[in-house]
């Protein structure tokens, strides 16, 4: 992902009102290492029950908000539909955003489990083991992180586009 500033981010944001996105708390942009992320996700520090994820898309820098549902007492374990990791089930959130537009302003939403801190990028570039691949090959076990690179990518993408339908 290429780096962005603070400017970028907020007017990228296709689903917020002016007042959301003035009130939207930016992550520390100096310290994000953007050469190993493929879209950039944070929960809103003011807020908890917000976070927003900006992504590149064909028709430009896009960036949502999204909502959590309050959520009392133990989470239960599933899977993140952007990484698909088996083995980072804890920490996932239903996470809904409003769609772009009239269709946002009248209510509609869409859904979908992420990873709650959004470590999908991080969880894609995990080396598999061998037993996760069948072979000890270096080259087989990074075709299999390239292969998690591209669904990441994929799966994101999808869900903000479907944020104009």
């Amino acid at each position: 992902m290429n780096p962005l500033t603070e400017q970028q981010i907020r007017a990228s944001l296709v689903n917020a009102t002016k007042r959301e996105i003035t009130q939207a708390s930016i992550p520390d942009l100096a310290a994000v290492r953007w050469d190993r992320l493929d879209y950039l996700g944070w929960v809103d520090v003011k807020r908890p029950l917000a976070a927003y994820v900006v992504i590149e898309l064909d028709r430009g820098l896009t960036g949502m908000m999204l909502r959590a549902p309050g959520t009392a007492g133990r989470r239960a374990r599933a899977m993140c539909a952007w990484c698909q990791d088996v083995t980072a089930t804890d920490d996932v959130t239903l996470y809904v955003a409003r769609r772009a537009g009239a269709e946002g302003r009248q209510g509609n939403t869409v859904g979908t489990l992420i990873c709650t801190h959004f470590e999908c990028s991080r969880n894609a570039r995990r080396m598999p083991s061998a037993t996760e691949v069948g072979s000890n090959d270096p080259a087989a076990r990074q075709l299999v992180v390239d292969r998690r690179i591209a669904s990441v990518q994929k799966r994101s993408r999808r869900f903000v586009e479907q944020l104009f339908q």
